[in-house]
């Protein structure tokens, strides 16, 4: 078995090159490194990168982090000196998660909550402090959300009322917010216990095109499920009080912004939220879709916009009423003109595919606005352009299912554009949705070969 060291042992090394043999800090620890590996020692667990002062072999991050306590515990003002050291603190911890937890290690996280909670008490706080401080609790947070505990979530209430003109405080908590729902569900729902919902509800307001963005972001974090280590979370729950209290603003915000990013931030976070049919309808009611047809008209060439905003479209139309009102309210030359754009793009090809899947099932009126627009040879010609792509060949083949399963007078049109060749050779380059070609071809009135799954003997004739 390989002989190990601790992090404290290297640097003690190294730090005794520097000060005893005047070496730099490079040559300190290249020969700290080669002394150990002589020995057989493995330094895979060593951060061999870290900076270290020249004069006390010392490495950056531990000094740095030992004079910002040191600054709390004296009650200093040197105010320039202590931003210089958050500085440093942000640099080294956006180095690698190794920095990071080893700052971790070294408290620097308990000694950033007690100076924020310093700042915050005094009659003016300093911004200028709070702003370099939120900065390097957010590096040391990044992928370390194990960190953020109680008197952190009681600082971040602090900062959310903190009625301050500087905007950036503002977005530095969100921004920490976020990085703490990250893969840690006991983060989410501990925030969720929180006002901070109704304390950021007031925030969303017109011509904050930043706050808006990191705003959504928080929303849309705190319903992840991405945390491994809990069996069920709370994802649905989060969702619905989030959308009770931030849904219907969210949709009175579309109109006022024209920033491709923040209405697909917008877009997202609504389709996100709208994960109950009485939501959906309290989205169309709000007149939501009249926004998203209206936004998807006016930015055709955007493509993250348009893909969000399909995206929400298939979502709001999981409620039957909601989709008959995406069709009636003219969506159809909408997704054409889209298809037609981005032909080449097999991002927004794929989702607008998957639309017409969902908007056309069981609905032989909605199959029949699409086919009026001329689709039908749009989405040959987008299965053309794509034969590789695994997911556009198989949203094409459930569209061309839905469009012709209850319309048969559509199928000879859809045979004259060549559709019955590319869904054969799709078949072919992506046996894992061979059925669902198979489908399609069926419906169409192909000749397909429809494997028996199970040709066995039953043991007792059943009774006619």
């Amino acid at each position: 078995m390989a002989k190990v060291i601790s992090q404290d042992t290297f640097d003690d090394v190294v730090k005794e090159n520097v000060v005893e043999f005047s070496m730099t800090p490079s040559e300190a620890k290249e020969e700290t490194i080669k002394q150990f590996e002589a020995q057989g020692i493995n330094l895979a667990n060593i951060i061999k990168d870290l900076s270290v002062n020249p004069q006390t072999g010392q490495p950056v991050i531990n000094e740095t982090v030992d004079k910002i306590k040191e600054h709390i515990g004296q009650k200093l003002e040197e105010t320039k000196v202590l931003l210089e050291q958050l500085a440093t603190l942000d640099a080294e911890c956006k180095k690698s998660l190794a920095h990071r937890v080893l700052a971790g290690k070294n408290g620097a996280h308990d000694a950033l909550i007690t100076l924020l909670e310093e700042t915050l008490s005094a009659d003016s706080p300093d911004e200028s402090v709070l702003n370099k401080s939120l900065e390097a609790v957010n590096s040391l947070t990044h992928k370390q959300p194990d960190l953020f505990d109680a008197e952190a979530m009681a600082v971040v209430l602090k900062l959310l009322a903190l009625k301050v003109e500087n905007e950036e405080v503002t977005l530095l908590t969100l921004q920490w917010l976020q990085k703490a729902c990250i893969m840690h569900e006991m983060n989410r729902q501990n925030i969720m216990n929180t006002p901070a919902l109704k304390l950021m509800k007031p925030l969303l307001a017109k011509g904050k095109d930043r706050l808006v963005r990191e705003l959504t972001a928080v929303f849309r974090f705190l319903v992840l499920d991405d945390d491994i280590r809990v069996e069920f979370g709370c994802a649905h729950e989060h969702a619905r009080q989030i959308a009770g209290e931030v849904l219907i603003p969210l949709v009175e915000l579309l109109p006022a912004y024209q920033d491709p990013n923040v209405l697909a931030d917008l877009l997202l976070t609504i389709g996100t939220l709208a994960v109950r049919q009485e939501l959906c309808t309290a989205i169309d009611e709000a007149g939501g879709l009249r926004s998203v047809f209206e936004i998807m008209s006016l930015n055709l060439d955007e493509v993250r916009l348009n893909r969000e905003a399909l995206k929400l479209l298939r979502a709001l139309a999981g409620h039957d009423s909601v989709k008959s009102h995406i069709v009636q309210q003219g969506v159809a030359p909408i997704i054409k003109q889209l298809l037609e754009t981005h032909q080449a793009n097999e991002n927004i090809v794929a989702a607008a595919l998957a639309c017409v899947t969902t908007l056309t099932l069981r609905v032989q009126e909605h199959s029949a606005a699409f086919f009026d627009t001329g689709i039908a040879e749009v989405i040959v010609e987008a299965l053309r352009a794509h034969p590789k792509h695994k997911i556009v060949q198989r949203n094409g083949a459930w569209a061309i299912r839905n469009m012709v399963s209850r319309s048969r007078n559509q199928c000879e049109t859809w045979i004259s554009f060549g559709v019955e060749d590319l869904l054969n050779l799709a078949m072919k380059e992506h046996p894992s949705v061979e059925q669902d070609i198979k489908a399609a071809l069926r419906d169409l009135g192909c000749s397909v070969h429809l494997r028996e799954e199970w040709t066995g003997t039953a043991e007792k004739k059943i009774a006619a």
